[in-house]
């Protein structure tokens, strides 16, 4: 089979792109060799293609913390340890309040909550 790589410009390339890679998700490759380089450089022009078009914006903190309780059906009583008294919980989840870096040690260390999103990068 002849790998042919080319620019992703448009809709339908990015979908000619996307089923000419489906095949080899599943029986990946070796690197090194001719379907393994075209695997790797069609990666890399996909998610080119996805960023400039379909990029997401980051959540904030609050959603963050949000999707993290909605995930592990927390409440707001669960995060007093992280936080402190409920109505600092409801402070940061209402934006009233910004968070601390102790909290987001906390919140990340005890929820898992990529600290990233808790800093707001």
């Amino acid at each position: 089979m002849k790998y042919q790589v080319k620019p992703i410009r448009t809709e339908s390339d990015y979908q000619e792109a996307l089923e000419a890679v489906s095949p080899l998700f599943d029986q990946q490759p070796d690197v090194g060799t001719p379907e393994g380089d075209f695997l790797e450089v069609m990666i890399l022009l996909i998610e080119q293609y996805e960023n400039a078009h379909y990029s997401i914006d980051a959540s904030t903190p609050v959603e963050a913390i949000k999707f993290r309780m909605d995930q592990q059906g927390l409440t707001a009583k669960d995060l007093e340890p992280a936080i402190g008294r409920v109505n600092r919980v409801y402070e940061i989840l209402n934006g009233k309040r910004s968070l601390t870096l102790p909290m987001i040690r906390k919140l990340h260390r005890d929820f898992g909550i990529s600290a990233e999103c808790l800093i707001g990068t």
